[in-house]
This record gives structure tokens, C-alpha cells and sequence, in this order.
């Protein structure tokens, strides 16, 4: 069967004002390599992706093209494109390059792996299981079973609720989805946004702007608690202790 084109937007338009660093998080050494190396070597070895936008903030383009991509001979690297200020902004432009071609291949009925640069430890295994979850139903993001029992609070800090935990999960990228869909939510959310941001809806995810703008459901695929998201400096330890383990 012909394999569908698989387009990863790799995301990295991130500061270091959480990590106290003047350095962007992402260019941050983890093992004598910047941190967002890491996801960019396993996009380029997978079997799986095709090419990849990658997504910096306009000051770090030039460095990400020549230090990163071109020092390490990520040919998978179709585009370094600008992002913005919020996440879904970077997602949003990325995939408006995707929609008007800027792509040496069209990819314009496939997937599209949406994935946090931050996350270093991306593997070809939850590459490999969100791809035959997504060309099952269309949409789905890894995901793992939360360890702690979550308590929902109101704006004083006490408890409300206590979801059950067997329903409970935590959220991870990559985020994967067919390439018409994810595009036509993202034209919906930006051509609405104004309007939802004066309604308060904080968007923190493309899973959430699926089901917000399609009514459409997510599958939740089980990935790895390796799967870290690097935002603090705890985060850093942890990431090198888990690089070196």
C-alpha cells in the first residue's frame, strides 16, 4: 500500500526565561549538543517522516540554519520558518507554509507530526505508534497514564475534585494528524481568535484546537515517561541523567 507523505513540524521558537537562562532553551547544551538536536536526529533517521518545517524565532534563524541543521546534515529539513510570540502561532505559520507549498513535495493529503523541539527524547517507536494510530482515526497524541492523583482547584487554591485517576493522562507531543484536517482547524482557530481570546479559552495544545474547532475526538496513544518536555533547570538534571542512563 502507498505509504502516506509524513510532515514533521518540529518546534523551537521557545526563550530561556523558564530555564533562567539567557540562552533560548532550545540551543542549551545537553551532552556537548544543543537540546533541540535530539528530535531533529531522530526525525532525520526515521523511517517514517518524510521532511520536516522546523519553527525558530526570527533572531536564532541564521544560527538554527548554519549551526544546527547544516553542521549536522539534517537533510530532512525542508524549511526553517519564523515563529510567534505563542505556540499556536508558530503551529499556525508552519502550517500555512505546508498549505501554500513551500515544501519541495506537497504534502496535502497526509500526516502532519506536530512536535515539541524541547523534548529531546522523541523515538522512532512512538513515531512509528502514533502513525498507525493516526491512519486509523485521524487524529491522536502520545500521551501517558498519569502516575498522581489530580485534584481540579478553584482560584483560591482548594480542591474541587478529584478526577479518577484511571481516566486521568498526560499530554506529550508528538501530536499527529491528517495534514486537511489539522490545516482546517488552524485556519478556523486564527480566522476566530481575537473573539476566543476575548472569551477567555487559553489554547495549549493542537489536540485542543481538533477538538475545539472540528468537534472532533482525539485518541490518546501510550508513549513513554522519557518523553520529557525540557523547560526548567530540574528538567536539564533530568534530561542528562536519562541521556546518560
Amino acid at each position: 500500500m502507498h505509504k502516506k507523505r509524513c510532515t514533521a513540524v518540529v518546534l523551537a521558537a521557545g526563550s530561556g526565561s523558564r530555564m533562567r537562562s539567557d540562552v533560548p532553551k532550545q540551543f542549551m547544551d545537553l551532552g556537548g549538543r544543543p537540546l533541540i538536536w535530539y528530535a531533529l536526529d531522530v526525525v532525520e533517521r526515521s523511517a517514517i517522516i518524510d521532511d520536516c518545517i522546523l519553527v525558530t524565532g526570527a533572531e536564532d534563524l541564521d544560527y538554527m540554519r548554519g549551526e544546527v541543521v547544516e553542521k549536522s546534515g539534517f537533510s530532512k529539513v525542508d524549511t526553517v520558518i519564523v515563529g510567534g510570540s505563542e505556540r499556536y502561532e508558530s503551529v499556525a505559520n508552519a502550517l500555512v507554509a505546508l498549505e501554500n507549498g513551500e515544501l519541495k513535495v506537497p504534502n496535502r493529503d497526509g500526516y502532519v507530526f506536530i512536535h515539541d523541539g524541547a523534548r529531546p527524547f522523541l523515538t522512532e517507536e512512538i513515531l512509528e505508534n502514533t502513525w498507525n494510530a493516526v491512519a486509523d482515526c485521524g487524529a491522536c497524541v502520545a500521551a501517558v497514564p498519569s502516575k498522581d492523583t489530580v485534584k481540579l482547584a478553584d482560584r483560591a487554591g482548594y480542591a474541587l475534585q478529584t478526577p479518577n485517576r484511571d481516566s486521568v493522562w498526560l499530554v506529550q507531543t508528538p501530536q499527529v494528524f491528517e495534514t486537511r484536517m489539522i490545516c482546517d482547524a488552524y485556519r478556523r482557530l486564527m480566522a476566530r481568535l481575537p473573539q476566543l481570546l476575548r472569551q477567555g479559552l487559553r489554547i495549549t495544545d493542537d489536540a485542543m484546537v481538533v477538538e475545539t474547532m472540528l468537534q472532533r475526538q482525539v485518541k490518546l496513544v501510550p508513549a513513554s515517561y522519557r518523553n520529557i518536555k525540557v523547560t526548567t533547570p530540574e528538567d536539564m538534571r533530568i534530561a542528562l541523567a536519562l541521556l546518560g542512563g
